[in-house]
């Protein structure tokens, strides 16, 4: 039958497990392979089922957020790193089919003429913005932080303004902002080179905010690299996601070089605590989210909820093969999964281990 995520490449395969009589359902890759010259000859071919059970394809740091239109938008770096695209479905699973719409492409020259990273859409005062990095022209590796700005309704329609890059306290390498409001206050948390500690590439800051484009001061740093699983390849704290639950208020983040090492961390705070201050900020000792199950390099997550919102879903990227060739940032397998996000009982969050059909879990 036709696959659930409406790939025409795939099909789905149902069967009833012995032991449990529950329908199971996976979607598979089918590749035809000639056992030898005579089965060739006579039309015969072996089929070898390969399982992979992504949501969207090649879409690395992929943020989901669900509107109070009653669709889910989706955006992610795309591998050429050179334009951002939206694409919208009433349903998680609905975005693997939607149509993507390009709606910023990089400049020729000059600032944000490189390395398009990691879009996130989101809705404030009634108008709709996205973050993403970006490199120059005449240096690629010059990244900042910009802010696009659009007041349709529809955010795939309208016209997406320019704002301009993001000014923080020191004019360094700086990407991944997210933003979240917190009793009536909103603030930037991203990832940025902290000129004051060497050897490590990226800390992660928070700032209040004074419009959707400008930081207030002061930048305060509440994590920087500092475990050996945060350090592996690169000294990394990237990619930060908020959820607040319980009381709390919790930050994941990515952590060490993009290929199989690539992780997540966690920190967290109370609700009534100046988020402002690193002192409420604690961070776990371990990881919480690591290779697992024939997928690599979980990371760079963002979270929603399903529907009716009695579900958290984890969103995120990996890849279904450990070696990779070159640098693991030009590989374009980082493939967009989601799955179901447990709670512990002391209320924090349980990210558990990769799952290769995840979006199984999170239902329709």
């Amino acid at each position: 039958m036709p696959a659930l995520n409406g790939d025409p490449t795939m099909v789905s395969l149902q069967w009833y497990s012995d032991a449990t009589r529950h329908l199971r359902r996976l979607n598979y890759q089918i590749y035809a392979h000639a056992l030898d010259g005579t089965a060739v000859k006579n039309a015969e071919a072996s089929f070898a089922l390969e399982p992979l059970g992504y949501l969207i394809s090649q879409r690395a740091d992929p943020h989901i957020k669900r509107h109070t239109d009653g669709y889910y938008y989706f955006t992610a770096s795309v591998p050429t790193y050179d334009r951002i695209e939206i694409r919208r479905a009433t349903t998680i699973r609905g975005l693997a089919s939607a149509t993507p719409k390009v709606v910023w492409t990089k400049h020729a020259t000059g600032p944000m003429a490189a390395h398009i990273w990691a879009p996130e859409l989101h809705f404030i005062d009634g108008k709709w913005y996205i973050y993403f990095a970006a490199g120059s022209s005449t240096n690629i590796w010059a990244i900042r932080m910009v802010a696009l700005e659009n007041s349709s309704a529809n955010p795939m329609d309208g016209t997406w303004i320019e704002r301009g890059q993001i000014v923080t306290d020191s004019d360094t390498f700086a990407l991944d902002a997210t933003t979240f409001e917190h009793d009536g206050k909103r603030y930037l948390v991203w990832a940025q080179e902290d000129p004051s500690v060497v050897g490590d590439n990226s800390s992660l800051f928070i700032a209040a905010m004074v419009n959707p484009w400008t930081l207030a001061r002061p930048n305060v740093r509440i994590a920087r690299p500092e475990h050996a699983w945060e350090t592996a390849g690169f000294a990394v704290n990237e990619g930060a996601a908020v959820l607040e639950r319980n009381g709390r208020v919790f930050i994941s983040y990515s952590a060490s070089a993009t290929d199989d090492r690539y992780c997540l961390g966690l920190l967290t705070a109370s609700a009534t605590d100046d988020l402002l201050s690193a002192s409420s900020w604690t961070k776990n000792e371990n990881p919480v989210f690591v290779s697992a199950n024939g997928l690599y390099g979980p990371g760079h997550n963002s979270f929603t909820t399903s529907a009716d919102g009695s579900i958290d879903v984890l969103v995120y990227h990996a890849r279904n093969y450990e070696k990779i060739t070159g640098d693991p940032l030009y590989d374009p397998n980082r493939h967009t999964r989601v799955q179901r996000l447990e709670w512990n009982a002391d209320g924090t969050p349980n990210f558990g281990v990769p799952l290769l059909n995840g979006a199984n879990t999170i239902g329709e």
